[in-house]
């Protein structure tokens, strides 16, 4: 996923990515002085390759990204890329692998969005601020 990749529009998405790419680690950058992942996905309109940082959430091997977007009261335009392709390369550390993106919910979103929570405390604040129920992604590693 090299080809057509379009910067993020946003000074501290398109940041984050060029540090992570010049030091090769996730390790480079963080948010809050949390880690972050880097998902590289396809944009839905462009066809482009799209890069974005996340709060690092984990479990068991399997990470999860939150369409939060600072309790704002629309998604992330990221979420819109994932749903229409969940197929993505997951960057943790110097580490990068393919993986698949599936929205969750139910009790499975609420065991992860207590991990989500506990990664990053400003998402229950996020959550109180709007009204839409803020999207949780599991992302698990793609089977071959």
């Amino acid at each position: 996923m090299s080809e057509n990749y379009i910067p993020s529009p946003s000074d501290w998405v398109r940041e984050q990515v060029e540090k992570i790419e010049e030091t090769g680690t996730t390790r480079s950058v963080g948010i809050m002085d949390r880690p972050v992942v880097l998902l590289t996905m396809r944009g839905r309109k462009t066809g482009a390759i799209r890069k974005v940082p996340l709060m690092r959430v984990e479990h068991d091997g399997v990470y999860a990204a939150v369409a939060s977007k600072g309790g704002a009261p629309e998604h992330p335009v990221w979420y819109g890329n994932l749903l229409a392709d969940p197929n993505l390369t997951l960057q943790d550390g110097t580490e990068s692998w393919s993986a698949v993106a599936r929205e969750i919910e139910g009790e499975e979103r609420a065991a992860w969005w207590d991990r989500c929570v506990e990664a990053y405390p400003p998402y229950a604040e996020y959550q109180e601020k709007t009204d839409r129920l803020i999207p949780v992604f599991v992302l698990e590693p793609a089977t071959s």
